[in-house]
């Protein structure tokens, strides 16, 4: 705590902070809230329960939209993984068997000069460069793999108990902060324990997650194409390989998982067609259930909720880490002008400020993934008429460029650590 102590000496009204925020959860939206901050003037904990490198294995993959890679680029981060990270550009978009098949290129961005539409990123190289990147952050201490015990919340400061995960580790078993931030997933203990009540439901749908390895050239292409079980996507990886979500109702998604290889590439090539040749696996698949939440609210005094502890949707449309990155952007730049204007980071009137930025537009993401889901899945015939007239009305180039700038993040209010390409494009300015 070294660099602590010396910018506590700076600033002696707050020497009874060991820090001025703990961040909890040290995964992707945890730490790009904490890369955010860098030359911010405050100081952070970050609070993860796993290693750096435990957190970093899990496999996952995701889409991340030009809005996010915008945020990374404001950051500095960007220019770690861009080499590394798999841009589409091109998207197609169909419904089952209707031959009707909507295509989104870069073009259809106007006033833009993007290339691409987004990017897929895998968990271990996005997150491996955040913790290298807070390497340089002076104001930035890691204290894992460690666990809040508890959190006594009092008029001025929060007290967090810890755990360390391992007896040698220098872990202290206490410190002050004068906020917290809860980055530790939907099943948050800290909103928990602060008694946040959420709002939502779990579908009676499952989501089977593979990797597969085509014969042909995935061409950079994204495909979403809905069946009446659940949305199957297609997103392109580095190598020539594919990540796939096919969502389906739990037993069915069990039953498919439960197959061997042959007869489980038998089934995917029922959905996935022959446009890439011969399919095969690339390491092991799993299955998750999926659910939609909100927070009844984002923030109580000392305390901000921000990615999965705030807000989970639908996988269709890929835009859950998004919506979390866009949180920890939004909470940066309130907490940085705060501090800039002699503000009390952790009041209300603070607090207020990121909570009806974000929690209204991801309420919209929220919404808009749940309409597709029950649009789409399902073979009810006045819905399949309604929602083919409506893939038919993308043609119409307005249309069509306001549903890709949804998908892009560009009808979101753009932080103002993004670039100025993604603020001209959102048609706002910060």
């Amino acid at each position: 705590m070294g660099t602590v102590s010396k910018l506590q000496k700076q600033n002696p009204v707050e020497q009874d902070y060991d820090y001025d925020l703990a961040i909890v959860g040290g995964g992707i939206v945890g730490t790009t809230l904490a890369c955010a901050l860098k030359g911010s003037g405050l100081t952070v904990a970050l609070i993860e329960a796993q290693s750096q490198s435990e957190a970093a294995a899990k496999g996952q993959a995701y889409n991340l939209s030009l809005l996010s890679s915008q945020i990374y680029q404001g950051i500095d981060v960007w220019s770690r993984v861009a080499s590394q990270m798999t841009p589409y550009r091109k998207i197609r978009l169909s419904d089952s068997d209707f031959p009707k098949v909507i295509e989104f290129l870069p073009q259809d961005l106007p006033a833009t000069s993007a290339s691409v539409l987004g990017y897929v990123a895998e968990h271990g190289v996005l997150l491996k460069a955040l913790q290298e990147f807070l390497r340089d952050c002076t104001n930035v201490k890691w204290l894992c793999p460690a666990r809040v015990a508890q959190a006594v919340y009092q008029p001025k400061g929060v007290e967090l108990t810890l755990t360390a995960s391992d007896d040698l580790l220098e872990i202290p078993a206490a410190i002050r902060v004068r906020l917290v931030v809860a980055a530790d997933g939907v099943h948050s203990q800290i909103r928990q324990s602060a008694g946040i009540g959420t709002h939502g439901w779990q579908y009676w749908q499952s989501c089977i997650v593979a990797t597969i390895a085509p014969e042909k050239s995935h061409q950079n292409i994204a495909y979403e194409r809905f069946w009446p079980s659940g949305p199957f996507a297609i997103l392109p990886l580095a190598q020539n390989r594919c990540r796939i979500v096919w969502t389906a109702p739990h037993a069915e998604a069990q039953a498919l998982a439960a197959l061997d290889d042959t007869q489980f590439l038998q089934e995917l090539n029922r959905r996935y067609g022959n446009q890439m040749g011969q399919l095969s696996l690339v390491g092991s698949r799993y299955v998750f259930p999926v659910k939609l939440m909100q927070a009844s609210r984002y923030i109580l005094p000392g305390l901000a909720l921000v990615g999965d502890a705030a807000h989970c949707c639908h996988p269709v449309g890929g835009q859950g880490l998004n919506l979390g990155i866009q949180d920890a952007a939004a909470l940066a730049e309130v907490l940085k002008t705060a501090h800039q204007q002699g503000e009390d980071i952790a009041s209300l009137k603070v607090l207020r400020r990121y909570e009806r930025w974000r929690r209204l537009e991801n309420l919209v993401i929220l919404s808009f993934t749940d309409f597709l889901d029950r649009m789409f899945s399902n073979t009810w015939l006045p819905l399949v008429v309604l929602r083919r007239l409506g893939l038919r009305s993308l043609q119409i180039q307005l249309m069509k460029t306001a549903a890709l700038k949804l998908m892009t993040g560009f009808s979101s209010r753009c932080p103002a650590i993004a670039l100025d390409q993604a603020r001209f494009v959102a048609g706002r300015s910060h």
